[in-house]
């Protein structure tokens, strides 16, 4: 089984990974890259697509909708991001203002809903963990928005430090304690030649991975604990993008072998 994908950059629409790799039944998952003025279009089909802005500005447009981003950041280390939500059955352009950058993904859905725009006011800034498991999130497109399966964030991780972290899963739906989400990552780092060490576990080890993780690599996370860890001199960002078949929650259970870690 593959968990770890790799990406080089090209122009235009360029897709990572497929909903039945590694297991993952939920999400699909892409890069959108244009040159200014260049225009990308497709249609959702029987999914819901969120397109998060990486860097740079656009128009973003279908029938009956336009959605216009002048002040976009300029990449990932830049501020918060713009995002778009289209629903199933609808047809895009993605129309480039300047060089841009998106990062695409899709979920099977049905659900009936106009699309929207999340704005950076719109994206909530909070700050997980202590000493060297620290890190800032901004959660974007949460259950407090229309979606059936998606639930949408970023991660910026200080040099050295730990993230996802005491280990932590969402494999059952179990509430108020835990809910099922698969996820994916998508990484970057600044300086761009950083790294970092990812580790996908479950309880009875029937995965039990650990790769490198480096500029545009992506790890797919079906189920199991999946903590990182960032390399000393770089910051490392990751797009984390869950989807749950009954519940959309920021719910976990952390491994139980580590929970003291949290209660210190």
């Amino acid at each position: 089984m593959i968990y770890l994908k790799h990406y080089n950059k090209k122009n235009g629409f360029a897709k990572i990974s497929n909903i039945g790799d590694a297991d993952i039944q939920l999400t699909e998952f892409g890069i959108i890259n244009l040159q200014k003025d260049k225009e990308y279009s497709s249609d959702t089909g029987k999914f819901e697509t969120a397109l998060i802005v990486l860097g740079g500005n656009c128009e973003i447009y279908g029938k009956k909708f336009k959605f216009s981003i002048t002040d976009g950041r300029k990449n990932v280390f830049y501020g918060k991001p713009y995002t778009v939500y289209i629903p199933a059955g609808m047809t895009y352009t993605i129309k480039a203002a300047t060089d841009l950058e998106i990062a695409w993904t899709a979920s099977p859905s049905t659900l009936k809903s106009e699309p929207y725009m999340i704005s950076p006011s719109q994206v909530k800034e909070v700050h997980i963990g202590k000493e060297n498991y620290q890190r800032d999130a901004y959660l974007i497109l949460t259950d407090e928005l229309p979606a059936e399966h998606l639930f949408i964030g970023e991660a910026f991780v200080p040099s050295g430090n730990h993230a996802s972290y005491p280990p932590h899963r969402h494999d059952f739906d179990n509430l108020p304690l835990e809910v099922d989400m698969e996820e994916i990552y998508f990484f970057r780092f600044n300086p761009e030649q950083g790294y970092g060490i990812q580790k996908i576990y479950t309880d009875d080890k029937s995965i039990d991975v650990t790769c490198t993780v480096k500029q545009n690599d992506t790890t797919l996370i079906p189920r199991g604990y999946h903590p990182v860890i960032n390399a000393p001199g770089y910051t490392m960002y990751y797009l984390w993008i869950m989807a749950g078949q009954n519940h959309r929650k920021f719910l976990s259970v952390i491994d139980p072998e580590h929970k003291w870690i949290a209660a210190k």
